[in-house]
Formats: structure tokens, C-alpha cells, sequence
């Protein structure tokens, strides 16, 4: 089962404005891409756009979405008209491919960037702006799989310092539970509403902080067919 924050019909207009929003903060503004990327998960705007909040994945463009990045988060710069290429940079397919990515694994922007810079998303360009949008999500979990080996459910265990046993007893869930889920024997994103629940009220964190991504594992499976070839 795959929750996804927002409906599919809004991602082609999200991929657009994130992907403007790399290129004129990159292109015309002269942001380094991984400063910009920084201020973007560390400002609410990527809980909002990742949230599909629609002022954010359809109520501006990729220039405001910038000015909004730069602005909540202090980092000066020297601001200028909106200008939107017709030609795609690598930093707007970068955006692009960043934004589908984000809805379609389920994973944080943080948690994407912290593992891939976007500098490195950019410089993926040459290979995969012209492959099926599968290729670049395959290339992508493999990265992410490396990069977080374990589940969400006990990284956050272990974050806030409870053994399993511990766990089971502030939740009120039984430790086999707990133990099948964090082995990935028992997925949690099939769990009742009301584990999630438990556990993180226990966790202090969000139910969905608890979900496991969606890998594409090479199939079609949930790609939209408008997305599975590239711009």
C-alpha cells in the first residue's frame, strides 16, 4: 500500500515548478545548487511542497517558489525577473526529477539530498535525461537502499534511545510486531492505522515518518504512463 501525500493529477505541474525553481536559482540567481538544496529542506517550503500543499505544487511558479526558499531561510541574494527557458537545463530536469522522485518513493526531500546532492542529481543529466523516468528511479533506490539500510521505524527507535522491549511497552504494540516490522519480515506500511498510531505517539513523530518508501524494483507499478519517458 503506498500513501502518497498528494494526487497524481498535480505532479506533472509539481516536477515543472520545482524544476524552474532549480534553474532560476542556479541559472539566474547564481545559488550553488547544494546551498539552494540546503535551504530547501531546512525551510518549510519542502514540508510543503512534499505535503502538496497547493499553494506550493500549483499556485506559483518555479521563480516564486525560489524567492519563497531563499527568503524564509535568510540567504541573501541578488534577486531578478522571472525568467523561464524553453530549453531544459540540467538543473530544471534536475528540479524535475527530483520532485517525481520525492512523491513517487515517499522519502523526505531531506532524506533524498542528505543521500544524493543535488549537484549530483544535476551531473546524473547526460545519462538519464533522455532514459525512461524508471531508469532514473531504479538508479535512485539503489542509492537510497545503500544509504539507509535500515527501516524508518527503527531508526527512530534507536534516535530516541528505546531498545525494542521499551518500545513495545510505551506503545503498547507487541515486541514480535515490532521485531517482524524492523526485519522487514511484516510491512509496515500495511500496519492497522492504529499501530502507526502507537508507535509514533511513542516515537514522537508523524505516522507517516514511519512508512517505508516505494521501490520500483525495475517493475511499472504505480509510474503513471504520462511519466514513464523523460523530458
Amino acid at each position: 500500500m503506498e500513501i502518497r501525500a498528494y494526487n497524481e493529477a498535480y505532479i506533472t505541474t509539481a516536477q515543472n515548478i520545482l524544476g524552474h525553481a532549480v534553474d532560476f536559482a542556479v541559472m539566474t540567481l547564481n545559488i550553488d545548487p547544494d546551498e539552494f538544496a540546503n535551504a530547501f529542506v531546512v525551510s518549510d517550503v519542502s514540508l510543503q511542497f512534499a505535503s502538496g500543499n497547493p499553494r506550493y505544487v500549483a499556485g506559483m511558479n518555479g521563480c516564486e517558489l525560489a524567492r519563497q526558499v531563499l527568503m524564509k531561510t535568510n540567504m541573501p541574494f541578488t534577486d531578478a525577473e522571472d525568467i523561464m527557458f524553453m530549453d531544459r537545463s540540467p538543473e530544471y530536469w534536475a528540479g524535475w526529477a527530483l520532485a517525481y522522485y520525492q512523491w513517487y518513493s515517499l522519502y523526505t526531500f531531506m532524506d533524498i539530498l542528505t543521500a544524493v546532492p543535488l549537484s549530483h542529481i544535476i551531473g546524473m543529466y547526460p545519462v538519464y535525461h533522455e532514459m525512461d523516468i524508471r531508469q532514473f528511479t531504479d538508479h535512485m533506490d539503489e542509492i537510497m537502499r545503500e544509504a539507509y539500510p535500515t527501516t524508518r521505524l527503527k531508526t527512530r527507535r534507536v534516535n530516541n534511545r528505546l531498545s525494542q522491549s521499551e518500545l513495545a511497552a510505551e506503545s503498547g504494540v507487541a515486541l514480535r510486531q515490532i521485531q517482524l516490522f524492523e526485519q522487514k519480515q511484516r510491512d509496515i506500511n500495511s500496519a492497522a492505522a492504529i499501530t502507526l498510531l502507537q508507535l509514533s505517539k511513542a516515537l514522537h513523530c508523524q505516522m507517516e515518518d514511519l512508512l517505508e518508501p516505494f521501490f520500483t524494483d525495475g517493475g511499472t507499478k504505480g509510474v503513471p504512463s504520462d511519466h514513464r519517458s523523460n523530458i
